[in-house]
């Protein structure tokens, strides 16, 4: 993702918009909104997607792409300088966010994100096995798919019970996620 659009091409500015557009507003959003976002026309939309479901899925995908990179930076970083390595709010938090956002607002799309977060993680999950970070499981999909669906639970039961959270507000989300789930995530 990109803090500017300013370099960016007409779909790399558009690819951002979409992601922040659906992790600030759900998946209802039209797609005027996200190509004015984007400050391309509404039409380049349709001719290169065709549907607000073929982009969605596409940005599902990078979404995915995303955290999982962000997931093996993670696991890269010597524990003594997690904290000080933390990503940006802004970005974490859009990411944050608009994976919330599947679950959420559940049917085929919501199950197929769950799905793919799930492989995503499982394929981490493996890597930091075989590097002795993380201890094997004699389930590892079970464990994965557990510990995805308490992270997504324990995260949309926080927004529940702070509704006054605005989404849109990605800096904020971010830090009300770290203080509240950091340590006890690393701990457990």
């Amino acid at each position: 993702m990109s803090a500017a659009y300013g370099d960016l091409t007409g779909l790399d500015r558009l690819r951002d918009a979409a992601i922040e557009r659906f992790a600030a507003y759900g998946f209802d959003v039209s797609l005027r909104s996200v190509a004015s976002r984007a400050g391309v026309s509404a039409g380049l939309v349709r001719h290169h997607f065709g549907s607000k479901e073929v982009l969605r899925a596409e940005y599902d995908a990078t979404v995915l792409k995303w955290y999982r990179l962000l997931k093996q930076e993670t696991l890269k970083t010597a524990p003594d300088q997690l904290f000080a390595r933390l990503p940006s709010s802004q970005e974490c938090g859009i990411l944050l966010v608009y994976i919330l956002r599947s679950p959420r607002e559940g049917g085929a799309a919501g199950r197929d994100f769950i799905e793919r977060l799930v492989a995503e993680t499982l394929g981490t999950v493996r890597g930091a096995v075989s590097r002795g970070i993380v201890i094997p499981s004699r389930g590892e999909e079970a464990r994965v798919r557990f510990l995805v669906q308490q992270s997504l639970g324990a995260m949309l039961v926080g927004l529940a019970v702070f509704p006054c959270t605005a989404l849109e507000v990605f800096g904020a989300v971010m830090e009300q996620y770290y203080a509240e789930a950091m340590l006890p995530t690393l701990e457990l």
